[in-house]
């Protein structure tokens, strides 16, 4: 039992808060069950498992927690045992896309509809963990590769001034940017197309996160999903 917060293994979960670290250790850390179980239904084991009560008293677990209710179980996995990146119907590549709750929420989706991700430098990092709960464990299903991995046409949605969002033929890549920036002109123009998602007059845009899943339901409705 664990009764000292100068704990290594403790100290390792809090230095695993910082994105450096997690770059330079290979490491990450998922808080509650939820992700456990995910975790394991995936067949990836955790590399330190922490559970209060039973390996450490209950205050210190909490004291390193990031949740607002200190979860039960912590857990800590190696970056390497997640998903490969493969080649899918459809994807999503993702430019500069910064809040994790949104990037998370995107491997989520992609999870629902067989499909793969590209993230782009200044991405949110996946395991961080707010991007982690977001993913609610889809993040040890969906494989993740960089911005340009993910092969087929390549859709770029803007806010306006594209086709209307239409299905499409063949293996498709869906690119989105960041809500308030939107996609650079050079990344909309090395796209194959361009499109947007028709929305009220009195809308502004919609949320990434949303965006992304539209344009994924309408691939499926053209068979390029499960």
């Amino acid at each position: 039992m664990i009764t000292s917060a100068s704990n290594p293994r403790l100290k390792l979960i809090r230095k695993l808060e910082s994105r450096r670290q997690r770059d330079k250790l290979g490491l990450f850390v998922c808080e509650g069950e939820d992700l456990l179980d995910a975790a394991q239904a995936a067949g990836i084991e955790p590399v330190d498992l922490l559970v209060a009560g039973e390996d450490v008293e209950p205050e210190l677990l909490a004291g390193v927690s990031t949740m607002a209710h200190p979860p039960r179980v912590i857990s800590v996995y190696r970056r390497s045992d997640l998903p490969p990146f493969e080649q899918r119907p459809a994807s999503l590549a993702l430019w500069r896309v910064s809040d994790p709750g949104n990037v998370g929420t995107l491997i989520r989706t992609a999870d629902a509809f067989g499909a793969t991700i590209g993230l782009s430098e200044g991405c949110a990092d996946p395991t961080a963990p707010r991007a982690l709960r977001a993913s609610a464990g889809a993040i040890f299903r969906v494989p993740l590769g960089r911005f340009d991995d993910p092969a087929g046409r390549r859709v770029a949605l803007v806010a306006c001034a594209g086709d209307p969002l239409a299905s499409q033929e063949g293996p498709v890549v869906f690119v989105l940017g960041a809500e308030r920036e939107g996609l650079p002109e050079d990344v909309v123009a090395a796209c194959d197309a361009v499109a947007s998602i028709p929305i009220a007059e009195s809308a502004e845009s919609l949320n990434v996160a949303v965006a992304g899943a539209i344009a994924l339901y309408v691939g499926q409705a053209s068979g390029l999903s499960r």
